[in-house]
């Protein structure tokens, strides 16, 4: 039923012709419609009609894998690449396949020209990574359908109705004039003398030929007359409804990618890519229009991975007042993320501190002048333990430069405690400072 034209109701014959191969055996091969030597289209009472048949053959062509000239789109399949089977190379003309790459948890598509490297080793003419290419066709997409486009496109199409009736008036003139021909040609051969058969074969040939011209003029008037109807309000609506039907149903996230890609293939012929200082895609819709989009370039796997200059700065700003795991806890308050997508800890943000040519917390301490235990000792002529004593009695005011509790002093003052100034005796403001110290690290 879906490829024997007898299942329409017509008498068919020569579909195939017969080789005979050398070692005896025979190669049967598929003859065009065109070259049948036979065809009565409602010969007797068919299960489909013609029309059908012809739209099943299409749409068996079309859902075809095996490539073939004309046939090279296929089916809509699984997977994320929207311009599969549409995809064109901008430099030989060919077919474009598709190769995934995962990029974290997603599937990102590439569309890759290489019919000529696999047949016949040739390096392959281009590759373009579809991520960004495919949201942008959607885009596109989106904005064709939109109520003002169909309302122009209705407008169009009432034009055009208006004008049926001289295209009608047309090709019925055709019509006519190949039944006139068909008679002139049979009135010939009815005059012709039966004795003299070269004439009446040559005439009889003649009449055969007129009689499928005027078979092939009526059966496309009539084709053209049903393609010709005019729209009623209802169809107009449902018309103009379909853009906001549309729009929701390609953004919904639970669309699957075949539907998307039916979708798309019901607006879109093909796209030609060329990859050039740019990504230039050529959309060519089905109706005959064209819109040609330039995307940027693909950035490089390191600048995807890149920090962000607005991380960098935030960095930069909060090492003036905390080490290097402050930082990162106080980023993750924030929900920032590194580069990687990944939540940050001491050692990332080391790692792009170093990367950027940050200044660490200790260098910007010391560029404020600020000793270290060592330094601070030897400028009060006291033992580096005094000091730590000192300052977990509140007596100092450090500044924490790492993650392991190191820390630097500024320059003694009037307030800095004197040598045996405070020897076997707590003042009362370092009880109160320790008391604080205390209930901070609680």
């Amino acid at each position: 039923m879906l490829h024997h034209p007898r299942y329409t109701g017509a008498f068919c014959f020569g579909r195939t012709h017969t080789h005979k191969l050398p070692n005896g055996s025979h190669r049967f091969q598929q003859l065009p419609t065109e070259e049948w030597i036979a065809l009565i289209r409602d010969a007797h009472v068919g299960y489909i009609t013609w029309e059908e048949y012809e739209q099943n053959l299409r749409i068996l062509s079309d859902n075809t894998q095996a490539p073939a000239a004309g046939r090279d789109r296929g089916p809509a399949r699984e997977g994320p690449a929207l311009l599969q089977g549409l995809a064109v190379c901008a430099k030989c003309g060919d077919r474009m396949t598709v190769r995934y790459h995962t990029h974290g948890i997603r599937r990102v598509p590439d569309y890759v020209c290489q019919r000529d490297g696999i047949s016949h080793a040739e390096p392959i003419c281009q590759l373009i990574v579809g991520g960004e290419l495919d949201v942008a066709i959607g885009k596109l997409l989106v904005q064709a359908v939109t109520p003002f486009t169909l309302e122009v496109a209705l407008a169009v199409q009432k034009e055009l109705e208006s004008r049926s009736e001289d295209s009608d008036r047309l090709r019925l003139q055709a019509v006519e004039q190949a039944r006139y021909e068909s008679d002139l040609t049979r009135r010939r051969y009815m005059r012709c003398d039966p004795d003299n058969r070269l004439v009446a074969d040559s005439l009889e040939a003649e009449w055969n030929l007129a009689l499928r011209a005027q078979t092939a003029a009526q059966e496309l008037y009539d084709k053209q007359r049903k393609a010709d109807r005019e729209l009623d309000d209802a169809q107009r609506a449902s018309i103009v409804a379909l853009a906001t039907d549309f729009a929701r149903l390609w953004n919904d996230p639970h669309t699957a990618d075949r539907e998307r890609k039916r979708m798309a293939r019901l607006l879109i012929a093909d796209v030609t890519l060329l990859k050039d200082t740019d990504i230039r895609a050529q959309v060519r819709f089905n109706g005959g229009a064209t819109q040609t989009l330039h995307l940027p370039l693909p950035k490089p796997a390191w600048m995807l991975r890149q920090t962000p200059a607005a991380v960098v700065n935030e960095i930069d700003r909060l090492l003036q007042n905390h080490t290097d795991g402050e930082v990162a806890v106080i980023l993750n308050e924030k929900n920032y993320l590194s580069g990687e997508g990944k939540p940050f800890h001491r050692l990332i943000v080391r790692k792009i501190r170093i990367a950027y040519s940050l200044d660490s917390r200790y260098a910007r301490l010391r560029a404020r002048g600020m000793l270290t235990k060592s330094e601070f000792a030897e400028r009060l002529n006291v033992s580096v333990a005094t000091v730590k004593r000192w300052r977990h009695l509140g007596l100092l005011l450090p500044h924490k430069y790492d993650d392991r509790g190191e820390h630097l002093y500024e320059q003694p003052d009037s307030d800095t405690p004197v040598k045996h100034q405070h020897q076997g005796k707590i003042p009362a403001r370092s009880i109160h400072a320790k008391a604080t110290l205390s209930t901070t690290t609680l």
